[in-house]
């Protein structure tokens, strides 16, 4: 482009050409879907063999209060479950601490022990369903709290199918709730890989996520970059640690988010399993083809949502929804269109499922595979960001990997950055943001309400923590937590003894304590 023609970028600041390109999109060889680097989709068939799984991500106030919404979810058609802790839970912070007071139940379920636990899937067959649980500092404190209550109810767990996210990498470049240093957290991940490869063979032990990074203002290219680069981190931990590639890497999966920039997703999406892919070939040398296989859960965006004019949120989840579909997505989340403004309504959550479901059965596109393949612009979009992406990962390397350059602040100050610059956009109006700095109303929907949680949940949950140390077997708790303590100082496997631990009726707060006596806590550099 040249003389006074405007220059026209993707959000990540691809230029896009005016007409097909030879020099944009150099590779137009184009693999059947299901077939290596997997472009074009990890299925022969997508969506023609099975829709993607419909997974609303719920969690608010008690666990009773969170069961009814799941069981309204499933009634309604949805076809797996995605738990949203409170910061307290994700902090591994029991109800009654301090450090709780006011949080508790406020973005997310409070889940202090196998109680909470057992209530939150009353008459919901963990056999059955698939469950998705974001948690990530304590992810195998909740892990073994889900396992637990599904041995007492005679489940053969060995058949248990879900993910924890236990992403821990992203959490101290994008979202903060770390707990424990970087050594001592990866620690932790292998052992819930090395213990669920025997006993929880179709668990999915980590969800490697680029949503948070994004929602934190990384770019697409960034998104894939630091989210694939963690990955990469993880893979080597768990291969330093004894395990083989082709025992854990299948169960692997990944985590992104879907922006308003409709194509750039799409090729995003494509390019992340051809980088995977390539980036497992080059560096383990599997043997097995689904341990280079991204598959990925896929998250409207957030951030995007607006509190003005807040039913144009339905407009943006839908067209990210169907970004996502188009880039080949195994499960999503579309979210509420009043999150700008509150916890999800009954009504704002059956509205986000039905738009999925409207996609899924009324607009066809699930009866093509990979139907944007062979445009001269997605192939050439995939091919930009799938170098771009390569090349950041070079320089990550180049920092000694995703760790190291983590404990420099490296990718933290590139997401300040680049969250920086787009907030310049919006505020000159370079960006528009419909309703915000663009066809701005003067009629808003100032009436529209978000849930409520209930101010006395606090006060319950810690009766009924004061409860459960009253009636417990106080012997069992202490020998339980000295078992953590000592495998956590040694070289035992901590999941084996944390799951005794929640069969003792130990709290989240008290393992999370016991593994802070022997791991300590961390602050993570800003990136400045």
């Amino acid at each position: 482009m040249g003389g006074d023609e405007k220059d026209f970028l993707t959000r990540a600041g691809v230029p896009i050409p005016n007409i097909p390109d030879e020099g944009f999109c150099q590779d137009v060889k184009r693999n059947s879907p299901g077939e290596p680097p997997y472009t074009r989709g990890i299925h022969k068939s997508m969506y023609r063999g099975k829709t993607w799984t419909m997974r609303q991500y719920a969690g608010f106030s008690s666990a009773q209060e969170t069961n009814n919404r799941f069981r309204m979810l499933l009634e309604k058609g949805q076809s797996g479950l995605s738990v949203a802790f409170d910061l307290p839970t994700q902090l591994g912070l029991d109800s009654d601490d301090s450090m709780a007071i006011g949080e508790v139940g406020k973005v997310g379920v409070a889940i202090d022990s196998i109680h909470d636990m057992r209530q939150l899937f009353d008459n919901i067959d963990t056999s059955k369903v698939s469950t998705s649980m974001t948690i990530n500092a304590p992810a195998s404190i909740l892990l073994a709290m889900y396992i637990a209550v599904a041995e007492e109810r005679g489940c053969d767990i060995s058949e248990l199918r879900g993910t924890i996210q236990n992403d821990i990498l992203k959490e101290y470049i994008a979202r903060g709730t770390y707990v424990f240093p970087p050594e001592q957290s990866m620690r932790l991940i292998t052992d819930v890989m090395a213990w669920c490869q025997t006993n929880t063979p179709k668990w999915n032990t980590i969800s490697i996520s680029g949503y948070h990074i994004r929602e934190a203002g990384a770019t697409a290219i960034e998104e894939l970059a630091f989210t694939l680069a963690n990955a990469i981190s993880y893979v080597q931990a768990a291969v330093d640690a004894g395990l083989d590639v082709d025992d854990f890497a299948p169960r692997l999966s990944f985590f992104f988010g879907c922006h308003n920039d409709f194509f750039e997703e799409v090729a995003k999406f494509r390019a992340a399993r051809k980088l995977w892919h390539d980036l497992m070939q080059e560096r383990f040398s599997p043997s097995n083809p689904k341990s280079s296989m991204l598959r990925f859960h896929t998250q409207t965006a957030g951030v995007t949502l607006t509190a003005q004019q807040p039913l144009n949120n339905i407009v943006r989840v839908s067209y990210q929804a169907l970004s996502s579909v188009l880039g080949g997505t195994q499960s999503l989340h579309t979210n509420s269109f009043d999150e700008a403004i509150g916890l999800p309504t009954d009504e704002s959550s059956t509205i986000a499922l039905r738009t999925q479901q409207i996609l899924a059965d009324e607009t066809g596109i699930a009866n093509v595979v990979d139907p944007l393949g062979g445009s001269w612009f997605v192939e050439g979009l995939t091919d930009e960001l799938y170098n771009r992406a390569h090349e950041l990962i070079k320089q990550i390397d180049g920092k000694g990997g995703a760790l190291t350059a983590i404990e420099a602040g490296f990718q933290q100050r590139l997401l300040h950055e680049s969250a920086w610059a787009e907030q310049i956009a919006q505020d000159k109006g370079e960006m528009k943001v419909i309703g915000v700095n663009h066809a701005i109303s003067n009629t808003e929907n100032s009436e529209l309400k978000g849930q409520s949680v209930d101010s006395s949940l606090g006060d319950e949950q810690c009766a009924s923590l004061a409860n459960i140390r009253t009636n417990r077997d106080s012997d069992a708790v202490a020998t339980t937590l000295a078992e953590v303590r000592i495998c956590a100082t040694g070289n035992g496997n901590t999941m084996a003894a944390i799951l005794a631990a929640v069969k003792a009726e130990c709290t989240l707060g008290e393992i999370m304590s016991a593994l802070k006596e022997s791991f300590g806590t961390w602050m993570a550099p800003s990136g400045f």
